[in-house]
């Protein structure tokens, strides 16, 4: 039996790793998390707060057991693309000091990167991006600092290390609105209701960029690869869904969806544009008999202005892990398509 401790459990990448992990029943999994579970079968949730060290001793002294650890977690400071790099180094470490010298068969430890590595969040960058692309030039920030903290700590070491670098996450995940499907859905259904056009919020130069999206199912797929094959050993992966689309051409179907004409580029804050709309919002539940929500419960907001952001280019280059054997690709706009309509069958969208 392989046992996975997941750092990090609930947040955007563990979810549909977790659901890989337990359709193996090969494997095991703990969740650790500040928000306490109720345990079932093969997953157990153990909580305790990532940045008290004593905290996640105590939390993980009675799993010795532990072959796999999958690292999901970050400091939130909001989305401005800057993140405390002390903080989440700290909170990693306070991990694997708790489980590695407890665990003697540990196997590997996984960190999720993403394409903040390339410096996506400061500009445009050069692309496809490639794992081994020179940031010599971009200043330090916690990707870095953590995979050379887990890279030191694994010389000599039994235990490997790998890092997956996914660029924005897509899902069905009504308990998280820092989404991007919840938020285009949430926008659409608002734009339909009031009757105004369906523009694109972000620049001219961000609705032409070329940009990959990834499936979280299709990461959790990839990371669970990453821990099971040697030649991913201390190694790192950018993972997409393997196509390469921009907005201009995913607004038409976007629109289609939700049976409205796709409007044109108008560059606003959907932050500023949402605040007086949670009346609307109440309409659209009562009219369609939707779960009855707030309006910042479905989307957030401040998130969807980092998320139509990027007037340039935010590709990655996969073809390293397709090479190392990880095969799977998935079409962009059908999985927009397909989450949107778990949200309409959840009955949180119309």
């Amino acid at each position: 039996m392989k046992v996975a401790l997941i750092a990090g459990a609930g947040g955007a990448a563990s979810k549909r790793l977790i659901e890989v992990l337990l359709a193996d029943p090969e494997w095991s999994v703990i969740g650790l998390a500040r928000t306490p579970r109720i345990s079932s079968g093969r997953m157990t949730w153990v909580s305790a707060d990532l940045f008290d060290a004593q905290a996640c001793r105590r939390a993980l002294a009675p799993h010795g057991a532990v072959t796999h650890v999958f690292y999901t977690s970050r400091a939130r400071h909001g989305e401005s693309g800057v993140e405390s790099i002390p903080d989440n180094v700290a909170m990693l470490a306070n991990v694997v000091d708790a489980i590695e010298p407890i665990a003697p068969g540990l196997v590997h430890i996984h960190i999720v990167e993403g394409t903040k590595w390339y410096g996506m969040h400061l500009g445009p960058f050069p692309t496809p991006a490639r794992e081994d692309a020179d940031i010599s030039h971009l200043p330090d920030n916690f990707y870095y600092a953590q995979q050379r903290m887990l890279a030191e700590r694994q010389r000599g070491k039994s235990w490997a290390w790998s890092a997956s670098r996914p660029t924005f996450i897509y899902d069905f995940a009504p308990e998280r609105a820092r989404n991007g499907t919840a938020v285009i859905g949430a926008y659409a259904a608002l734009c339909r209701e009031m009757g105004s056009p369906f523009d694109f919020p972000g620049s001219a130069a961000a609705f032409d960029a070329q940009r990959d999206l990834t499936d979280a199912s299709l990461l959790g797929r990839a990371m669970k690869f990453m821990a099971e094959v040697p030649a991913c050993r201390n190694e790192a992966y950018n993972v997409t869904n393997g196509d390469i689309v921009s907005w201009r051409a995913l607004w038409p179907r976007l629109a289609a969806f939700f049976g409205i004409a796709a409007g044109g580029v108008r560059p606003f804050s959907l932050h500023a544009w949402s605040r007086d709309k949670q009346p609307v919002w109440e309409s659209i539940v009562s009219k369609h008999g939707l779960v009855t929500t707030r309006l910042d419960q479905v989307a957030d907001w401040a998130f969807a202005d980092f998320h139509w952001a990027q007037g340039y280019d935010v590709v990655s280059d996969p073809s390293k892990l397709r090479k190392a054997g990880f095969p799977e690709t998935i079409a962009s706009g059908e999985m927009l398509l397909a989450q949107l309509q778990r949200y309409r069958d959840a009955r949180l969208l119309p």
